[in-house]
């Protein structure tokens, strides 16, 4: 049976990995599977941070790992938060996090708020092989909360290409464009060859 460590314990992302992977018959964990294993995610950029978790994890677990950095580059913001999104104003608080970029954008006008989403996903196996994707979906920061689905950035985060707020797509819906759909697709086109 083939394992893949997602090095996460955010649920939302892991069901979305899940859905991703399901045609593989690939066994799917997250780190909530295993005993708490110390992560020092001080990288420069979104790749550094996925190879720091994926390196780290997989050296603890001796099982091949995949992880992810995302995050939301605000061009008025001169991109920010960047690598810092998940701690923008205090550690995995979206509510916070919403409030604060709103804040910060306050008297920025609609054509100056453009943003996007990216994400960098960092696989490695336990003999170092490393496989590396990339995705991004370009949007613009609402001046609300819109939308019921999603998590994170995403009730403020427009889909430029889809007209509506990214919380206002399915599950479905949302793979197909965002940031960490497209990078899956990457690395799914890459996966085979690194998997072997």
């Amino acid at each position: 049976m083939k394992t893949i460590v997602i090095a996460t314990k955010n649920a939302g992302k892991a069901r979305e990995y899940r859905e991703m992977l399901a045609p593989l018959g690939i066994t799917v964990k997250t780190l909530a599977d295993f005993p708490p294993i110390k992560i020092d995610e001080n990288g420069q950029t979104f790749e550094e941070n996925a190879t720091i978790k994926a390196k780290t994890a997989a050296a603890a677990l001796n099982l091949p790992v995949m992880a992810d950095d995302s995050g939301l580059v605000v061009d008025a913001l001169n991109g920010a938060p960047g690598v810092h999104s998940a701690r923008y104003a205090g550690d995995h608080d979206d509510q916070a996090n919403n409030a604060k970029l709103l804040a910060e954008l306050a008297t920025v006008p609609d054509e100056q708020r453009t943003a996007h989403f990216h994400t960098t996903i960092v696989a490695i196996k336990p003999d170092g092989s490393k496989l590396v994707a990339n995705g991004r979906v370009d949007g613009h920061i609402l001046h609300e909360l819109t939308g019921k689905n999603g998590f994170g950035y995403d009730p403020l985060f427009y889909v430029d290409e889809l007209q509506c707020a990214m919380a206002e797509l399915t599950a479905a819906q949302k793979n197909r464009v965002s940031h960490r759909g497209r990078a899956l697709r990457e690395f799914m086109q890459k996966f085979n060859d690194w998997w072997a």
